[in-house]
């Protein structure tokens, strides 16, 4: 290629990038707020140091590491979006991780630990290496990092995107009006939903007075979600639940807006989320989760969230990509991404060319 055309070729690029850019609008949304406990039964926005289970899926947007776990316990309905049963973003360390019912895991860096693929086959993406995994009837790709950045560009753009939403939906949840009554009789806390027109029902608790408790009862009285607002820092979860934990993370939600540290000792009923909380786990919690940081040995339960939207402080709904009705911005696809970077890297190869010319 001639000196002279360089600059035409690195122009053309741009050019063709340009093009991509109504596809980088027009991309799918992603899966954040509330929509993100409906999709997984875990997240864990930091490490994830695991001897236990999770029965339905799981994100952890930092190292997964412990002693062997397991994913994807129960068998899951295919996921609208896609997801696996396992995202890593980082690094997978540790004892033998365990996919179950071809639920799949997609990681960005290097799995040092190895998976063990039970059930159907599977599709294993990895960005780095991968060691110790029985391939057989499974479709394992490694080395993705290096024959497409965009591939683990993506898991952290997805990671991010994931931190901003959970941590602006439990903020906007806090600010929630109580409109519904907790009353202690005896050892019991005892929440009596008043929900409104929407099915929204809102407490309020101090973390002091959630100690002084030792069994928690619930009258949802047809409330579609049941927020439940815990101050402070430091956080012991020792219930236990009058008739049991029920499912009741598909419509309750225990929000920790101040947490720091969590202790989950007894069986939990109800989601959680604490998405900058720094959190142990010793018995199961049934719902999803959301933590800065977990280390967990207790399992996950289904189910899941299954709530409806809730109304918040901003206007809107804490729906889909936005807690508080704002739009939420796309993730495009990794190949447009490629694509655009390529050519604005070759713009400014011929600017400089140009510049190296002309002086």
């Amino acid at each position: 290629m001639s000196i002279a055309f360089r600059p035409l070729v690195a122009t053309a690029i741009f050019a063709a990038s340009l093009a991509v850019l109504p596809a980088l609008a027009q991309s799918s949304s992603p899966i954040t707020g509330l929509d993100a406990l409906r999709e997984w039964n875990l997240v864990v926005l930091g490490n994830l140091e695991s001897s236990s289970e999770v029965e339905g899926r799981t994100f952890v947007g930092g190292n997964l590491s412990g002693n062997s776990s397991n994913y994807a316990i129960r068998p899951l309905a295919q996921s609208t979006s896609g997801q696996p049963g396992l995202t890593v973003v980082g690094d997978v360390n540790g004892g033998h991780k365990n996919l179950n019912n071809g639920s799949g895991a997609v990681v960005g860096g290097n799995v040092n630990s190895g998976f063990n693929l039970n059930g159907a086959a599977q599709t294993v993406k990895v960005g780095g290496t991968i060691s110790n995994t029985n391939v057989n009837q499974n479709k394992v790709l490694s080395g993705l990092g290096n024959s497409d950045p965009a591939f683990v560009v993506g898991l952290q753009q997805q990671k991010e995107q994931l931190v901003s939403s959970l941590d602006r939906l439990s903020f906007d949840m806090g600010t929630l009006t109580s409109n519904s009554q907790f009353a202690v009789q005896g050892n019991r806390g005892v929440f009596t939903a008043k929900p409104n027109a929407d099915g929204l029902a809102v407490f309020e608790i101090s973390s002091a007075d959630l100690d002084k408790i030792g069994e928690i009862q619930f009258a949802l009285n047809g409330a579609d979600t049941v927020v439940v607002n815990v101050s402070g820092r430091n956080i012991l979860l020792n219930d236990n639940f009058l008739g049991g934990t029920n499912n009741l993370g598909e419509h309750v939600i225990w929000n920790f807006p101040d947490a720091e540290n969590i202790r989950v000792t007894t069986a939990w009923g109800g989601s959680i989320l604490a998405p900058s909380a720094d959190a142990e786990t010793g018995n199961y919690i049934q719902g999803s989760a959301v933590f800065g940081n977990l280390k967990q040995n207790g399992e996950m339960h289904i189910g899941t969230y299954k709530g409806g939207n809730i109304g918040t402080p901003g206007g809107g709904s804490s729906s889909g990509g936005s807690s508080s009705g704002g739009d939420p911005v796309p993730i495009p696809e990794p190949g447009l991404w490629g694509l655009f970077a390529l050519g604005v890297g070759g713009l400014i190869y011929a600017r400089r060319f140009r510049r190296r010319r002309d002086g």
